[in-house]
């Protein structure tokens, strides 16, 4: 069995959540641009995504160095 401490936890977990994030909000406004009938706030939240996204993973990439 492996043990991670309580920091590497969270570190890991930051990163593959900021990649979901990141991979979900392109692929909205991928589908928004080739549907073509996607409101503005389609566009809105995947750019939220994105930007949350990379804040978890340069959070994680931060944390990691330390």
């Amino acid at each position: 069995m492996l043990f991670v401490d309580a920091r590497g936890r969270r570190i890991d977990t930051a990163r593959i959540l900021g990649s979901i994030a990141l991979g979900v909000g392109i692929l909205v406004a991928v589908i928004g641009l080739v549907v073509d009938s996607v409101p503005a706030e389609g566009y809105f939240f995947a750019g939220m995504l994105v930007f949350a996204g990379i804040g978890l993973r340069l959070e994680a990439a931060v944390g990691d160095r330390r």
